[in-house]
């Protein structure tokens, strides 16, 4: 039974110290069960899961709608009998001040008191189920007397709106009182500092549910009063403009929370019966998060307060206790009115839903005030699910949501989409997730208006009005347009194509790794069996070695094995379990001088080593012969070629080819595929001058490619039969605004530029790492991206450098490159990674690489697309935790979790069908090559344990010839006791000088 139920029965049926005696008792046990908080704190101590974006609809007989408010868009200010509002009379104040507001009022607005039917036709439009919209309560009462006879024009204006939704099938949601307080009741009663006021309210809420409740099924009393009490009875900042005393914000509070209540009451007992409406009140709030992420006990203390001190000021008596939070009541003590235990009763409980706003309104009014040190964010769905735990899982109405767009903007309002996107798809996740019971959606606004304080600098409308002209003519933006399609949708319905399937790749399909350059590491350096001194320990007593004077030992050559740095490098390489590794060579390095001349024999020796220890582990080398690189000073080039112009100069052409040529002769009978240079059209950018030098750099660079191919087709394929290619960075785009054509044309000019092939290949090679916006043409001084301006969708899963998880890009990559050149060239992904913080967990790379290895395999199995590999960026992270599998040599080589999800993929060849039943699951065969690398595998294992295995055999040999000796003495000694044993059965006869013996002893005795 609720407290307000106990009250009916016992003004019925009980005398009045009966009542009194129930009511103290009621209130005792309702105390302690009630007053305290719900369990929203506990939302920062454990926080939400599956945060990223969420495909899937809303459920069925979801309600969408849009909304407006009267002052806001309506003008007319002074048309058919209306009065003056509070809001009329700041905004006429301040214009003959020439305020900041721009010099704007809204007396006429978006017109839409005259042009209300355009309005009608746009919600239809959108396709929506509701128009929210606000009554002017100085155009129904000029005075704002409600006892008072109404102004009959305004009354027909209302009802025919009404009846036009209804006739269209779409239901009216219906606000008392947004903001604009008709001026007469702030003169003559002070406003909402006035308790009289609550008598007036509830007289006019009286009113509008008589007049026009019969076709009125959702009424909301007042729209988010938190900005009425704080801007305009305590910064000023909003109408009526009232400041000086801190109490006032919490009186006027007090008395629209009476005033609400009170209409409530009059709703269910005059009019609920037989109208069978349901009344609520808009709250707005703002989202906090813990300063830096820290859920300190504190912090979270702080962000609960926060909270309570803007949302909860509201919603606590209302939908939860009765009384203020306990928080707010201390932090202002002596400046928030008392409720009494009657009114805590009768306040309580007086919303049929929660109606939530969340805009930009109430974060910017709040955030100096009760932030208390924490980090505000837009995140709605954290707000839904807070006021579900914190005031018992109540029904809500998201009755304003959207952010704001420059003024400027116009009609292709991009960023606008993207706010959407994100809030829609939090609620989204709300409703699937975390099973908040949300009902509707409120897209704020229909039409472009006046914006308060700010007058017509920003807008907000999915309707574009130009105010210069009078017209006021509704042009859809393009948020109308995507709102338009998720109403249509119901959401964010799962694309077919987004679906996993399962499968295998082939057992030729490169699985690998990818590097960047590969320094020469001359240190450390074992040097054993090469120093020809030996060495007495501790002769003298101070532990020391000292040489043994006149003795020199037998030397061998240098091994392999003495660059240490080699085996700890290619023993991360085997544990990925990859069969081919991509690294590039250190052009400088091995020619300092530019030349071959000046080659370096030691960083020939330490690459030959590298090569020759891979192939001796079953790995197959990819080499990248030039690899730029924005952090050498020479671009990874060599410094008298740098210094001559770089690609710029025409030289480089015939230095390239004699570079390429050197390293095939010495390092191609171990390499398998080579890279001429990576990313040339990533290099190309890096020569911010004009347009004709830029096309003299491309030139340059694909005549040095095409000179290294055809270098070792005619000389080296014959013999070492390697495929020769150069890699290209290849991004997908998609366009920012799908609504905007200009957009929608960037994506194909964009992609011409970025994935252009020219020249000789022996197969494709992208390297693809994630997909962006593309918007139009960017300034000419932009001479990234090939001109063109990106973005990111934020409401994709990114990385801390802000690289968006989007693995359908490489898909789409995949399928324009096949549509575009249509050859039988295998593509191969050379590179595709992503940062990840985490310095094991790495829970983002994870995903990343199961992903996109999908979509690989969609490409294959689905479109046909013959993609012969997939390399993951990168081995190690140089310092803190970036691309690596393995943590920094500084931090010692730590395998990250991925290493095993990446190992795991490469040991089934991909998705195989399981059934989820070890027992039953197909086995995933083994490829020839796995075999023929398991067999290299134990060569190489016996090969590099020979000292131990040459032990072994002669401990074998000693303890198998051990074993023949003693053998052999045992028969020895067994065939001598047999022997015996036959002698002495035999009759034998003395000899003489044994008689002669025994005479002896017998003549002695």
């Amino acid at each position: 039974m609720s407290p307000a139920t106990f009250i009916k029965m016992t003004r019925v049926h009980s005398s009045p110290w009966v009542l009194s005696l129930r009511l103290s008792l009621l209130l005792a046990i309702w105390d302690r069960a009630k007053c305290g908080s719900g369990d929203g704190k506990s939302l920062w101590q454990r926080p939400l899961t599956n945060n990223d974006f969420l495909t899937g609809t809303f459920p069925d007989g979801f309600l969408w709608g849009v909304g407006t408010s009267a002052f806001q868009t309506e003008g007319s200010w002074d048309r058919d009998g209306k009065g003056a509002s509070i809001w009329d009379h700041f905004t006429h104040k301040l214009y003959r001040m020439g305020n900041s507001i721009g010099m704007a009022t809204a007396d006429t607005a978006s017109d839409s008191y005259a042009l209300w039917e355009q309005d009608v036709e746009s919600v239809r439009y959108l396709g929506a189920k509701f128009y929210a919209f606000s009554l002017s309560w100085p155009r129904l009462f000029s005075d704002g007397n409600s006892t008072g006879p109404p102004n009959p024009v305004a009354v027909e204006h209302y009802q025919q709106l009404i009846r036009m939704l209804k006739a269209l099938g779409l239901e009216p949601v219906v606000t008392l009182f947004h903001w604009d307080l008709p001026q007469s009741l702030q003169e003559h009663l002070g406003g909402w500092k006035n308790p009289e006021m609550v008598r007036v309210f509830s007289d006019y809420a009286t009113f509008c549910f008589a007049t026009f409740g019969r076709d009125v099924r959702y009424w909301i009393t007042m729209h988010n009063p938190l900005l009425l009490a704080l801007l305009g009875y305590g910064t000023g900042a909003h109408a009526p403009g009232v400041t000086g005393d801190p109490a006032d914000p919490f009186i006027v509070a007090h008395n629209l929370i009476r005033a609400h209540a009170e209409s409530w009451h009059i709703y269910d007992k005059q009019f609920r019966p037989h109208q069978h409406g349901q009344v609520s009140i808009t709250l707005g709030s703002h989202w906090v998060e813990p300063f830096k992420g820290q859920a300190t006990a504190v912090n979270v203390e702080l962000c609960q307060k926060s909270m309570e001190a803007v949302i909860g000021w509201f919603a606590e008596p209302i939908h939860g206790s009765g009384d203020y939070p306990s928080s707010l009541q201390v932090s202002h003590q002596g400046l928030i009115p008392e409720f009494t235990p009657e009114e805590k009763l009768w306040v309580r409980g007086t919303a049929d839903f929660f109606s939530l706003a969340f805009g930009p309104d109430t974060p910017r009014a709040v955030h100096s005030i009760s932030s208390f040190g924490q980090s505000g964010m837009l995140n709605l769905r954290k707000v839904l699910v807070w006021v579900q735990q914190e005031y018992r899982d109540p029904h809500v109405l998201v009755a304003e949501s959207s952010w704001f767009s420059d003024a400027s903007v116009g009609v292709e309002d991009t960023v606008a989409i993207f706010y959407m996107k994100r809030f829609i798809n939090q609620v989204l996740q709300a409703v699937v997730v975390d099973h908040v019971k949300v009902f509707g959606y409120t897209a704020w606004s229909l039409v472009d208006g006046f914006e308060w304080n700010n007058g017509y600098s920003i807008r907000r409308g999915l309707f574009y009005i130009d105010f210069n002209q009078p017209q006021r003519t509704r042009v859809p933006k393009t948020t109308a347009q995507f709102y338009r399609k998720v109403v249509k949708d119901n959401g964010f319905p799962t694309n077919e194509t987004g679906k996993d399937i399962t499968g295998q790749f082939p057992c030729d399909f490169h699985f690998g790794v990818a590097d960047f350059t590969l320094q020469v590491h001359l240190q450390p350096f074992s040097p054993q069996f090469t120093d020809p001194l030996l060495y007495r320990w501790n002769y003298t007593g101070d532990g020391t070695l000292r040489p043994v004077i006149g003795v020199r030992l037998r030397t061998r050559g240098s091994q392999c094995s003495d660059f240490l740095a080699i085996q700890r490098h290619i023993q991360l390489v085997e544990m990925t379990g990859t069969s081919h590794y991509r690294f590039g060579l250190d052009w400088p390095q091995l020619f300092p001088n530019g030349d071959i001349s000046s080659a370096d024999r030691e960083a020939v020796r330490y690459y030959r080593c590298l090569l020759t220890e891979l192939q001796r582990k079953g790995i197959q080398a990819v080499v990248t012969l030039y690899q730029p690189s924005l952090r050498s000073p020479t671009m990874g080039m060599p410094s008298p070629q740098h210094d001559s112009g770089g690609w710029m100069n025409t030289s480089m052409v015939e230095a390239f080819a004699n570079y390429a040529t050197f390293c095939y002769q010495e390092f191609g009978s171990l390499v398998q595929v080579w890279i001429t240079i990576n990313e040339p059209n990533r290099l190309i950018e890096t020569y911010n001058r004009n347009a004709q030098d830029r096309e003299r750099v491309v030139r340059n660079l694909l005549l040095a490619h095409a000179r290294a191919w055809n270098i070792y087709h005619t000389h080296f394929r014959q013999l070492q039969g390697a495929k020769v290619s150069f890699t290209i960075h290849a991004d997908w785009v998609e366009p920012a605004n799908p609504f905007v054509k200009s957009h929608r044309n960037a994506v194909q000019s964009f992609m011409l530029l970025e994935a252009e092939l020219k020249g000789a290949l022996d197969f494709i090679a992208l390297n693809h790492f994630t997909t962006r916006l593309v918007l139009s043409k960017a300034p000419l001084t932009e001479t990234y991206n090939h001109g063109y301006s990106l973005m990111y969708d934020p409401t994709w899963t990114s990385s801390k450098k802000g690289q968006a998880l989007a693995p359908w890009g490489l898909r789409r990559v995949l399928g324009w490159v096949k549509d575009r050149y249509r050859d039988s060239r295998s593509i191969v992904i050379t590179a595709t990674g992503i940062d990840d913080q985490a310095s094991h967990d790495d829970q983002l790379r994870q995903t990343y690489i199961r992903s996109y290895l999908q979509e690989v395999l969609k490409a294959r199995e689905m479109d046909g697309i013959d993609v012969g590999g997939f390399y993951v960026w990168k081995l190690q992270d140089h310092h803190g935790s970036d691309f690596g599998f393995f943590t920094s040599s500084h931090h010692r080589s730590q395998p990250k979790a991925s290493v095993t999800v990446y190992r795991e993929l490469i040991s089934q060849r991909g998705f195989p069908v399981t059934t989820g039943d070890p027992v039953t699951s197909p086995l995933v065969m083994p490829c020839e090559l796995n075999e023929r690398r398991m067999a290299c595998w134990l060569c190489n294992g016996l090969a590099e344990n020979r000292p131990l295995l040459f032990f072994g055999i002669c401990v074998t040999i000693s303890m198998l010839m051990l074993a023949g000796v003693i053998i052999t003495s045992v028969v020895v000694k067994s065939r001598k006791h047999k022997r015996r044993g036959v002698i002495q059965a035999m009759p034998q006869r003395l000899h003489r000088q044994q008689r002669f013996a025994m005479q002896r002893v017998a003549h002695r005795i």
